[in-house]
């Protein structure tokens, strides 16, 4: 026998003592998914057959059977099962997940159970005991169906069950294999003539004999194909023959079904405008209108396609109802979730379970007309009202793009009449005005496309909600905080720690064969989002009074001054706007990645507190004591060592407040600032990843020489052949004189944005520091020969997977505010990249 099995199912095993069912699901399930009765008692009483620790062990089970039901795990129950009240429970609990409870019973002759248990002396229960098994299961057993068993299946020998074959089926709203891409479109409404424009936008081909998809593309209608509209049929025989051609899918509506019911002679209430379409149907033969009844009556409430990341229905899917089936999941897809209560027009008030939406699949659909379609956590309503005179929505996918073709004309008149949006936010970001703590704090795992999963400790967690929650900038402008950068290994030239070899040895290693080298500039990290103009800052990011923020990268508003600020956003914008940068990239809001100077502007604390007093202290104290020394030398000459060793050290504390003091200039104008743009992050539909440093470089060429203020400071750059000595040498030719010119040092960057190698991503970036750079790091007299043998025992190990994560964190966040997902989700990645910050390592790599 085959026992067909849907693939998401509670099963039932049902025998008595000594049936061998223990034995049957061992060979044919796996371990995880047996839960056995005696396991659980064992676990709770250290004995198996302790049948005074029956009632926890089933409470036990109980939970853990929950568990498995909410991660959509197929389970398996191993106990006798025998009597109702045994089952009743188990069915309660498939229902409440929306799971086909399934039986199997193994129903052996009395004589073969008595037989096995002999064998088993851990089983002595009594001859009785099982005879009252055997006679109670077959007394019950006949009435499964009854008790809400949807499929049984009974075993009644030994030669039955060793031949007994598991097959586990998909659900029918399984499509996770088929990956698009797909056309979906909203509720049609006898809108025929609308609906063929609509496909010849798409790029569907109209002709004589059927309609010819673009290569690859598969059509997605989302039901309410039927009533209102002057042809119906048309739409209805169009639509049965692209899904029989295989061109097209299609769920039902809450009208299809209605009418459905209506062509098998039910009795139905004749309104919103049934009559319509069955007055148009009767003009058609007897045949069509039986195809159209049994067409409707095949079609899946819902589908869950692309690897579970979309779920189409008619009016929406919570994520608990996702791929399982039910007569609740089928409501569900007809109609969504009411709250019972009706408005002035008569109709039910919509409950709106897309604003507590949690799920990782993209819910397309449609019941409930808006104007405009808009993205609310990962959900879209595409039914734009083209019955009602508005128009008839695609939505293309993974694209994520709206195709709309406007109505013909008006050809019902609603009870509700559809409103244009009059608030200034739109749905997503009204909800997001709202942040939830439960998203950001304990431990957490976040998954990234570059790096899989990534964890955050509860710790560094509550850290970061301290920096968020008092100093961070309104957060619906944080869409990214970028990475530390790991520096280069410890090198072994002499009177160096940093030197341009160890890093191009790194990516000559993992396989590269070209980068690029930029300038390091001394100042501090910015983040510019700049939008063209307020409309669009509201528009895109939810933000009412700015249209742009310059921020560091922690989160915190780099300038106290807002109208420092703001002059600053209008020179950025004046360039790019002289640059045609809108126009080109088709957008109107930007994230620049960006070093702004002077370091002065931004650690002006750090320098009075520290650096400077270090200093000053230093020459003060060193100079006093070489003044004493070449008077004491006069009187002892053995002293000259130590005067040359004090004389060094003054020499370097002056070197060190050199260092630092060249990166440090007056400000008292904007005229004072430089801006060094270094990553067009992103723009409107698209992240700037998937274009190598050189286009990011030349890029930023352009807008810097289109600004006629001086701000925007071009990156000197070069590319290297990593297989080209001469290549090679003069990329450490150039650093060399840079650091000695008294530059802080370059960036050493893989030609692509993303870079891989035989272990996943490299680092994106490596530092490379001058010497006398690292001495404002390290301390004045790090170049010492005792400290600087001590300083070549650092690791870099810890620094770069922390970078790797932040990167791809980082990453994570862009790519999700491109695709428009819920604030909280690029939030779950921005949040991390800043917990990661607490991670312990040292701070001067």
């Amino acid at each position: 026998m085959n026992i067909n099995l849907p693939e998401l199912s509670l099963i039932l095993l049902i025998g008595a003592s000594g049936s061998g069912k223990s034995s049957f699901v061992h060979s044919h399930f796996k371990p995880t998914e047996i839960l056995s009765s005696d396991f659980f008692r064992g676990l709770v009483s250290d004995n198996e057959n302790d049948q005074a620790a029956t009632k926890t062990a089933f409470e036990v089970l109980h939970f853990v059977l929950r568990k498995r039901l909410e991660a959509g795990k197929l389970s398996v129950i191993d106990a006798t099962n025998i009597r109702p009240e045994d089952r009743k429970h188990f069915v309660q609990i498939a229902k409440e997940f929306h799971v086909l409870p399934v039986a199997i019973v193994l129903d052996l002759p009395e004589a073969v159970c008595l037989e096995r248990n002999k064998n088993r002396p851990d089983r002595d229960f009594g001859e009785h005991v099982v005879r009252g098994h055997v006679q109670t299961l077959r007394r019950s057993s006949r009435n499964l169906e009854r008790e809400g068993f949807r499929h049984v299946f009974t075993l009644r020998s030994v030669a039955e069950i060793n031949a007994a074959t598991i097959v586990r089926q998909p659900l029918w709203n399984n499509l996770k294999h088929l990956h698009g891409p797909f056309d979906i479109i909203g509720d049609v409404h006898g809108c025929h003539s609308e609906l063929l424009e609509l496909l010849q936008k798409l790029g569907y081909q109209l002709e004589p004999d059927g309609i010819i998809a673009p290569k690859g593309r598969t059509l997605i209608f989302l039901g309410d194909l039927v009533d209102r509209g002057p042809k119906t049929p048309e739409v209805l025989a169009l639509v049965m023959q692209l899904v029989a051609a295989g061109t097209a899918l299609c769920v039902p509506g809450n009208h299809d079904i209605k009418l459905m019911r209506a062509l098998n002679g039910k009795n139905v209430t004749i309104s919103h405008g049934l009559a319509e379409s069955l007055a148009q149907l009767e003009l058609c033969s007897p045949e069509f209108r039986s195809s159209v009844a049994k067409f409707i009556d095949g079609l899946i409430s819902h589908y869950v396609l692309d690897d579970g990341k979309l779920v189409v229905a008619h009016a929406g899917m919570k994520a608990a109802l996702q791929g399982r089936g039910s007569g609740v999941v089928r409501e569900f897809a007809l109609y969504g979730e009411t709250t019972g209560e009706t408005d002035d027009f008569g109709l039910p008030v919509r409950y709106n379970w897309a604003a507590e939406y949690r799920g990782q699949a993209l819910v397309v659909y449609g019941h409930t007309p808006v104007l405009e379609p808009s993205f609310v956590n990962n959900t879209v309503d595409i039914d734009t009202g083209c019955v009602f005179g508005a128009k008839l929505t695609a939505l293309r996918y993974p694209e994520k793009e709206f195709v709309s073709v406007a109505a013909q004309k008006e050809y019902a008149t609603p009870l509700r009449r559809l409103e244009p949006e009059t608030a200034l936010l739109s749905p997503q970001q009204a909800l997001d005005d709202v942040l939830d703590l439960d998203d950001v704090l304990g431990k957490r795992i976040v998954e990234t496309r570059l790096r899989g999963r990534i964890t955050v400790r509860e710790e560094n967690a509550i850290a970061a909600l301290e920096v968020m929650s008092r100093f961070a900038v309104n957060p619906k402008w944080l869409a990214y905080l970028p990475p530390t950068m790991s520096p280069s290994e410890t090198t072994q030239q002499a009177g160096l720690l940093e030197h341009p070899l160890e890093a191009l040895a790194y990516y000559r290693k993992n396989g590269l064969q070209q980068v690029v080298l930029e300038e390091k500039h001394m100042g501090s990290r910015a983040v510019v989002v700049l939008c063209q103009n307020q409309a669009a800052a509201t528009k895109r990011f939810g933000v009412l009074d700015e249209a742009g923020i310059i921020y560091t990268r922690t989160g915190r508003r780099f300038f106290n001054d807002s109208q420092l600020e703001l002059g600053l956003l209008e020179q950025i914008g004046a360039a790019l706007t002289k640059r045609d940068f809108w126009q080109e990239f088709q957008t109107d809001w930007v994230i620049l990645d960006c070093e702004l100077m002077p370091w002065s502007a931004k650690a002006q604390e750090l320098l009075k507190r520290q650096y400077a007093p270090v200093g000053a202290s230093a020459r003060v104290s060193l100079g006093a004591a070489v003044h004493n020394l070449n008077q004491a030398l006069q009187l002892n000459p053995e002293i000259h060592g130590l005067l040359e060793q004090f004389t060094a050290r003054a020499g370097m504390a002056q070197l060190y407040t050199q260092s630092y003091g060249r990166y440090c200039w007056e400000i008292s104008s904007l005229a004072d600032f430089k801006l060094a743009p270094f990553h067009i992050l992103a723009t409107e539909n698209c992240v700037h990843t998937d274009k190598n440093h050189l286009w990011q470089m030349q890029q930023l060429e352009q807008i810097c020489a289109a600004d006629s203020t001086g701000l925007m400071l071009a990156t000197k750059h070069q590319l290297l052949d990593l297989n080209d000595e001469t290549s090679v040498q003069a990329g450490i030719t150039w650093w060399e004189t840079m650091t000695k010119s008294g530059g802080e040092g370059m960036v050493v960057k893989p030609l692509e944005f993303i870079a891989k190698g035989t272990k996943g991503i490299l680092q994106p970036a490596i530092k490379v520091r001058g010497k006398e750079y690292l001495r404002i790091i390290y301390g004045p007299e790090y170049t010492a020969p005792a400290n600087l043998e001590r300083l070549r025992s650092r690791g870099v190990a810890t620094k770069r997977a922390l970078a790797l994560r932040e990167f791809a964190l980082g990453i994570e966040a862009l790519e999700r505010f491109v695709r428009f997902e819920p604030l909280r989700r690029t939030h779950e990645a921005v949040f991390a990249v800043l917990a990661l910050e607490s991670e312990p390592v040292d701070p001067r790599l």
